[in-house]
């Protein structure tokens, strides 16, 4: 009885160790995310690929900071199909010892551009805290994933010291926002260094900014561009007007044929999944998307049902004569970016020829239709019967004070099939330090400093738990 009770006391003083040690570390934790926002590590074409380096060199020091992994390196993988290098990546590995598991550790340090400065009520690179949040790009997708993984990490190392038997690879993408276009490569070039018995994908969001949550599904998501052609040139609107079509109006009419009345996919071929969701007003949909008064929510059924279960069609961009650049003509051509979400059950690429097969028996006055640029990425549904599951609403609950709860995303993150595919046998958590007010690819993104750090406890508290068990137990 007596060794039970000694045993018991030192993991529960354990547990508080780790606890007490990663909340002191938030203060400069979130000095280094402060350094990693000013970096505009945006990784599209067209902007400063040398800031991506240099991100990635910054984040690779941050983690040799820690002291606990025999490799770390920036690395890049070949983009399939081109003579082109993918953006840097950072690497760390350290192997596991006396049957402990090994978890990977995921989050990405490019960022979405800017956009619009003049909507920033802060410079968007200039860390900035307002409110008990902290603003700037990046702040919440994905630094603060990096962050908090960094810093669960020192947290172990302060309780625990660095002698601990748990294996860990950190894989820290540069080119999540741009498309991930060489992540299977990255994954089949490092399968040794990367395989894992659990993977956690620090990319999500929460509840809310008390509530933690386990993303257990994602929806799929395809996007293209189509061009839409009905001249050899253009004409003078006022010699031909009314009697041929422009490839505008072509345009808008066809695009109108995508939606019903109430706004939601009219699409023969997408298909919907058929599952409960938790309740969700109107009047908080329209606290957290900014729905102004007025402005009616779009779509059938329950709210996070068509968020979650549904599929979404959105013209994401457009080329055609600006405002300023308008004149009295016909356009001969018109091309739109097309961006769908697609409900867990169908293939993004089924997906995508539905759309198509839409698009073609919908063309208006023989408009003539071409499809480029194609990318493609599956839904996501996570199996929730595994230990590594269990033990993360544990290490929540304890981190947040809050049971967590289990929620759909609307968005995708289309590389976790590459990691299912990679590997099979891993348990994947997809778990992130965003609430619903964190805006992230939007003006004024930010961080919720208490989420932040609740985050963080929870995760050294995870690490704690995989380190006192067996990978096969």
């Amino acid at each position: 009885m007596s060794l039970k009770i000694t045993r018991m006391t030192s993991e529960l003083s354990r547990q508080d160790a780790v606890r007490e040690a990663a909340a002191s570390g938030i203060p400069s934790a979130l000095a280094d995310l402060g350094a990693l926002v000013r970096i505009p590590s945006i990784a599209f074409p067209g902007f400063d690929s040398s800031q991506v380096w240099r991100c990635a060199e910054a984040v690779a020091e941050l983690v040799r900071g820690i002291g606990l992994f025999e490799t770390v390196e920036v690395r890049t993988a070949a983009v399939p199909g081109t003579t082109e290098q993918g953006n840097p990546a950072v690497l760390a590995t350290r192997a596991a010892r006396n049957g402990r598991p090994t978890i990977l550790l995921y989050a990405h340090h490019d960022v979405q551009p800017a956009g619009d400065e003049a909507l920033w009520e802060s410079a968007p690179f200039e860390p900035t805290v307002r409110g008990g949040r902290l603003y700037g790009r990046g702040a919440a997708d994905d630094k603060a994933g990096i962050m908090a993984h960094i810093a669960a990490l020192r947290a172990l190392k302060d309780a625990v010291g660095e002698d601990f038997d748990l294996g860990v690879a950190l894989f820290f993408e540069g080119e999540e926002e741009a498309g991930s276009r060489s992540f299977a490569r990255f994954l089949s070039d490092n399968a040794d260094a990367l395989r894992a018995d659990v993977i956690v994908v620090a990319d999500s969001g929460n509840w809310d900014e008390k509530t933690p949550a386990l993303t257990v599904s994602l929806r799929g998501n395809t996007r293209f561009t189509m061009r839409v052609k009905t001249l050899e040139h253009a004409s003078h609107s006022g010699m031909f007007g009314g009697a041929v079509p422009d490839a505008m109006m072509a345009t808008v009419k066809l695009l109108s044929t995508l939606w019903d009345d109430e706004g939601a996919v009219a699409v023969e071929g997408l298909t919907e999944r058929d599952a409960d969701t938790p309740p969700y007003s109107e009047e908080t949909l329209r606290d957290e998307a900014g729905l102004p008064e007025g402005v009616s929510p779009i779509g059938r059924g329950s709210i996070l049902g068509r968020i979650w279960n549904k599929p979404s069609i959105t013209v994401t961009g457009i080329d055609a004569p600006s405002v300023v650049n308008a004149s009295n003509t016909l356009s001969p051509e018109v091309s739109v970016v097309i961006s769908a979400r697609i409900a867990p059950g169908q293939t993004a690429r089924d997906a995508c020829a539905a759309i198509e097969a839409h698009l073609h028996a919908h063309a208006p006055f023989g408009a003539q239709l071409e499809f480029s640029d194609h990318d493609f990425g599956d839904a996501f549904l996570v199996d929730t019967s595994g230990w590594a599951i269990a033990a993360a609403r544990e290490a929540l609950h304890e981190g947040y004070g809050v049971e967590s709860v289990d929620i759909g995303v609307g968005g995708s993150i289309p590389f976790i099939a590459d990691l299912v595919r990679e590997f099979p046998g891993a348990q994947i958590l997809v778990t992130g330090v965003e609430d619903p007010h964190a805006k992230a690819h939007s003006p004024n993104e930010s961080l919720h400093l208490e989420t932040f750090r609740n985050a963080v406890v929870s995760e050294a508290l995870l690490l704690a738990k995989l380190d006192g068990r067996t990978a096969d137990a």
